[in-house]
C-alpha cells in the first residue's frame, strides 16, 4: 500500500428500492380494489406511495379508494400532492379544488379555479370557470353588503369580522388586515382576532406585525386559539423586542407580560423585570404569583418597605404552595393546614398529568399544549421546563429545547437539574454557531504488521446559506515509516505506509442532507519525517462526496435486530498526482443490542465488503475485500467510542506495478472515538 488517504467517501443507495419495486404491491392493489376490498386496496396503495413517493398516478388511484371508504380529508389531501407532482393534469386539479371547497378550505379551491379557469383545456376551462364563479359571487356580493354595514355602524366589531373573513377568502387580504385589526380594537378580549390578524399579515408579507400579533393570541388566549397561534410561529424563542412589539398591541396581556418579566429576570435585567412585574400586580392585583415575585425582587435589593406588604397578600391569600415558598424564604415556619387546592393549582396538575399521557402516547402536539398551559400557570415549575425541553427537542425544535433545558438546569431538585444540564450541553454543542469536533482511529493491520492513527479535529462556522466554512486538521500516520533505513527511502519504489502529516486547512462543507454531504478543503500538509520524494510541507488541496446510510438498529441500541449501513466517499487529493480515490464500505449483520445499565456488553456481528478504486488506475488503490467482523462495547463507555475487530480477504483489481501478490489476508483491530462541542 504506497499510502494511506483518510477522508471517507460516502456511496449510498445501498439496500434501496430498485425502480419498479411498487409494481407488486401494486397489482395486489388493483386486486383488493376489483374485490371491493378498499380498506386493504388503500393500505397497498399507501405503501406504494412511499415506495414510489413522486410519481402522481398512485396518488390519484389512492385519493379516488379514500373517497369510497368516505375519507374526505385524506383523498384531498392526495389529490393535492397528485396536483403539485404533475400541474399539468387539470381534471386531478379540479378534483382537489371541489373537495377542498367541500372541507372548507375555499380559499385554496378558488385559488385552482381561478388557475384552471385561464388554461387550455376548454373543458376544464369551462369547469373551472363556472366553479369560480359559484365561489366567487357571494364573495363579491357579502363584501358589498358588510361594507355598507361597516360604514353605517363603524363600532360594530362583529360587521369588521364578518367583512374581514369574507375578503381573506377572496383573497383580498389588505381590505381583510384592515378590518381585522378594527375588530381587535374594538373588542380587545377577543384574542382570535389576533390569530386572523397574524396570519393575514404573514400572507401580505408584514412579517415582524404577524410575529407580534401571533406571539400575543399564543399568550393568554383560549387553549385552541393559542395552539393554532404557536403553529404559525417560527421554531424558536421570541426575543425582547419582539415581546415588546406584541404588548404594544395587547397591552393588557399579563400571561405575555409575565414570560417577558421572568425573560428579563433570566438574562440578568432585573430593574426591567421588575418594572414588568409591577405593571402587572397594578393591573391584576390576583395575580399572586407576579406579586409574589415583585416582593422578592424588592426583598433582594433590601427594599422592605416595598416587599413585605406584597409578600403578606400573598401569605394571606389561597395559594398554600406559593405561601409555603415565600415562609421560606422570610425564615416562617410553613403553614400547618392544609389549604384547599385553588382552581389555578387545579388546572396546573390536570395540565401535567395530560402532558405526561400525551408523551407516552405520542402525542408530541397535545403535550407541547398542555404542558404550555402548565407553564402558564407555574412558571417556576422546572420538571414542567424540562418536559418542554423534551417535547421541543423531541420535535426538533432544538433551539427551543434549548432553553427549556438551561431553565431547567437550575432546578433545586438535583435529579432535574443533572438531567437538564446534560441534555443542555448536548443540544448546546449541537446548536451553537462554532462547532468543534474531533474524532480518533488507530488501527492495527497483520498484513503491514504497522500501527495507522488516522484523526481530525474540525471546527465549522455555522452560517445562513448552503456553505459552511470550517478549519481542519488531520492527522494521517504510521508507526513504521519513520523508522525506514536510508536503502528503503531512496528504493526504487519506497514504501510508505501512510502520509505521515498534519494536514491544516480551511474548507466549505454542504449541510448533511441524508447522509449526503460534499466539502472542499485548501491547506498545507506537514510531514512529520523526512521523507526523499517530497518536502517536508506542501500544498494540500482536496474535495469530496460523501454518502452514508444506516438500516436497523445501531450497536447503542438496547433491541436486536439485523442491520445494514454503507459508507462511500469520492476524494480528490492534490498531492497524489491529482488522483480522486473512491470508496465503499458495507457491513451488514446482526445486533444482539441488550440492557440499559452501565456494565452491558453489547457487541455486533457482521459481514463486510469493501471496494476502493482511483482514476488514475494505482496497484495500492483499487482492492475488493471480504469477511467476517465483530464490534462491541460496554454501555459505560462514552456513546461514540467502539471497537472493532475483522478479518479480511482481498484482492488487487489492478496488479500493474504491484510488488506483491494479488491476493492478500488483512486482520484488523482498532477503536473509533469521537466528541463534538
Amino acid at each position: 500500500m504506497q499510502t494511506r488517504v483518510i477522508i471517507l467517501w460516502l456511496a449510498a443507495l445501498f439496500g434501496a428500492p430498485a425502480a419498479d419495486s411498487s409494481y407488486p404491491v401494486l397489482e395486489k392493489a388493483y386486486a383488493a380494489l376489483r374485490e371491493r376490498q378498499f380498506d386493504e386496496a388503500v393500505r397497498l396503495f399507501d405503501q406504494a406511495v412511499h415506495l414510489a413517493p413522486d410519481r402522481a398516478a398512485i396518488r390519484k388511484d389512492l385519493a379516488y379508494t379514500l373517497l369510497k371508504i368516505g375519507k374526505t380529508v385524506a383523498a384531498r389531501d392526495q389529490f393535492r400532492r397528485a396536483m403539485e407532482l404533475d400541474p399539468a393534469d387539470h381534471h386531478v386539479a379540479l378534483e382537489y379544488a371541489f373537495l377542498a371547497h367541500e372541507t372548507r378550505e375555499t380559499i385554496a379551491a378558488r385559488r385552482v379555479f381561478d388557475r384552471i379557469r385561464k388554461a387550455d383545456d376548454p373543458a376544464s376551462r369551462e369547469t373551472a370557470a363556472q366553479a369560480y364563479e359559484n365561489i366567487d359571487l357571494p364573495l363579491r356580493t357579502g363584501i358589498a353588503r358588510w361594507k355598507q354595514a361597516v360604514a353605517e355602524l363603524p363600532d360594530s366589531y362583529s360587521g369588521h369580522e364578518e367583512l374581514a373573513k369574507l375578503a381573506e377568502q377572496r383573497d383580498e387580504l389588505a381590505l381583510a388586515a384592515k378590518h381585522f385589526e378594527r375588530a381587535w380594537r374594538l373588542k380587545p378580549t377577543i384574542r382570535a382576532f389576533l390569530l386572523d390578524l397574524g396570519r393575514v399579515w404573514k400572507a401580505l408579507g408584514r412579517n415582524e406585525d404577524a410575529f407580534a400579533a401571533l406571539l400575543a393570541a399564543s399568550r393568554g388566549a383560549e387553549p385552541r386559539v393559542a395552539e393554532a397561534a404557536r403553529e404559525l410561529l417560527p421554531a424558536r424563542y421570541p426575543y425582547v423586542y419582539e415581546f415588546r412589539q406584541a404588548l404594544a398591541l395587547d397591552e393588557n396581556n399579563i400571561e405575555l407580560r409575565r414570560e417577558l418579566a421572568y425573560l428579563l429576570l433570566e438574562m440578568g435585567n432585573k430593574a426591567e423585570a421588575e418594572d414588568e412585574f409591577r405593571r402587572i400586580v397594578t393591573n391584576a392585583p390576583e395575580d399572586l404569583l407576579s406579586t409574589a415575585q415583585l416582593g422578592f425582587l424588592r426583598l433582594n435589593r433590601n427594599d422592605l418597605t416595598g416587599a413585605m406588604p406584597l409578600l403578606d397578600l400573598v401569605l394571606k391569600g389561597d395559594e398554600g404552595e406559593l405561601a409555603d415558598r415565600v415562609r421560606e424564604v422570610l425564615k416562617l415556619p410553613r403553614s400547618l393546614r392544609k389549604r384547599p387546592e385553588t382552581p389555578q393549582a387545579a388546572r396546573r396538575i390536570e395540565a401535567k398529568e395530560l402532558a405526561q399521557r400525551s408523551l407516552e402516547k405520542g402525542y408530541l402536539r397535545d403535550a407541547l399544549k398542555y404542558l404550555a398551559i402548565a407553564h402558564e400557570t407555574d412558571p417556576l415549575d422546572f420538571d414542567v421546563m424540562l418536559k418542554l425541553g423534551w417535547a421541543h427537542n423531541i420535535t426538533r425544535q432544538d433551539q427551543v429545547a434549548v432553553r427549556w433545558f438551561d431553565l431547567a438546569r437550575r432546578s433545586p431538585d438535583p435529579k432535574v437539574a443533572l438531567e437538564a444540564n446534560k441534555a443542555y450541553e448536548n443540544l448546546r454543542s449541537a446548536s451553537a454557531r462554532l462547532q468543534t469536533t474531533f474524532w480518533l482511529f488507530p488501527l492495527f493491520s497483520s498484513r503491514w504488521q504497522d500501527v495507522f492513527a488516522y484523526g481530525q479535529l474540525k471546527t465549522a462556522w455555522k452560517v445562513k446559506g448552503p456553505l459552511q466554512p470550517y478549519f481542519s486538521a488531520r492527522f494521517v500516520g504510521d508507526t513504521r515509516s519513520g523508522r525506514l533505513d536510508r536503502a528503503q527511502m531512496t528504493a526504487a519504489s519506497p514504501m510508505y505506509f501512510s502520509e505521515s502529516a498534519l494536514i491544516v486547512g480551511l474548507g466549505v462543507a454542504t449541510p448533511v442532507h441524508r447522509g449526503l454531504f460534499a466539502w472542499a478543503e485548501a491547506g498545507t500538509a506537514l510531514s512529520y519525517i523526512r521523507r526523499s520524494d517530497i518536502p517536508r510541507a506542501m500544498p494540500d488541496y482536496r474535495a469530496g462526496l460523501s454518502l452514508t446510510r444506516f438500516y436497523g438498529p445501531t450497536i447503542l441500541n438496547s433491541k436486536p435486530g439485523w442491520f445494514a449501513e454503507t459508507g462511500n466517499d469520492a476524494v480528490y487529493v492534490s498531492r497524489f498526482d491529482h488522483n480522486t480515490i473512491f470508496q465503499s464500505q458495507n457491513k451488514f449483520g446482526r445486533n444482539f443490542g441488550g440492557g440499559e445499565d452501565d456494565n452491558t456488553f453489547r457487541t455486533q456481528l457482521f459481514w463486510s465488503m469493501n471496494l476502493n478504486a482511483d482514476v488514475k488506475r494505482q496497484y495500492w488503490a483499487n482492492t475488493a475485500e471480504a469477511g467476517p467482523g465483530v464490534r462491541f462495547r460496554w454501555a459505560a463507555m462514552p456513546p461514540s467510542m467502539l471497537f472493532t475487530v475483522q478479518a479480511l480477504r482481498g484482492v488487487h483489481l489492478v496488479n500493474t506495478g504491484n510488488p506483491r501478490r494479488p491476493n492478500y489476508l488483512d486482520i484488523r483491530a482498532g477503536f473509533w472515538y469521537a466528541i463534538t462541542r
